[in-house]
């Protein structure tokens, strides 16, 4: 008998295309400055009493686990194309959304949660807020249970 299979994790190809970039960075200019900083803290003596030292391998080990990290990301994911699917709000495809009590439009594309970002108006599609939205038509109000109480939204155009 085998372990839990392990789930893939849907990622746009720009979400892939920048966990990959960030990789890149890290796995080359960023640990040869760290290489340097460790050889140019070494030259400086004796190492039980070299912060400089400490500091640039404490670094290291930060940048290494952000490494470990991006690597698992990526190998878990699987990258899924926006939807064809024209009429409904789907994986990849962005729309503004408006906030019927507030007023407030939204501009959201529903993601996959490894690169969701609220700040960034990325969703993620397993979000209680991207759930509800997913699969739904231009002009449809759907309600969501908040912390603060009941949002109703409405999705008003898709931007794509």
């Amino acid at each position: 008998m085998s372990g839990p299979e392990k789930t893939r994790a849907p990622i746009t190809p720009a979400g892939a295309t920048a966990l990959q970039a960030e990789l890149d960075e890290l796995e080359g200019p960023r640990r040869r400055e760290l290489a340097d900083r460790i050889k140019a803290a070494r030259e400086l003596g004796d190492l039980k009493e070299n912060a400089e030292y400490h500091i640039a391998k404490d670094d290291q080990a930060h940048l290494e686990t952000r490494i470990k990290r991006l690597r698992t990301r990526l190998a878990d994911a699987v990258v899924t194309n926006a939807s064809s699917d024209d009429e409904s709000f789907a994986f990849g495809r962005t729309a503004e959304v408006i906030d019927e009590a507030s007023g407030k439009v939204h501009r959201w594309t529903l993601v996959g949660s490894m690169e969701a970002d609220g700040e960034q108006g990325r969703l993620s599609i397993e979000s209680p807020v991207g759930r509800a939205l997913m699969n739904r038509r231009v002009g449809e109000s759907i309600t969501i249970d908040a912390p603060r109480g009941a949002r109703r939204l409405r999705i008003e155009r898709f931007l794509d």
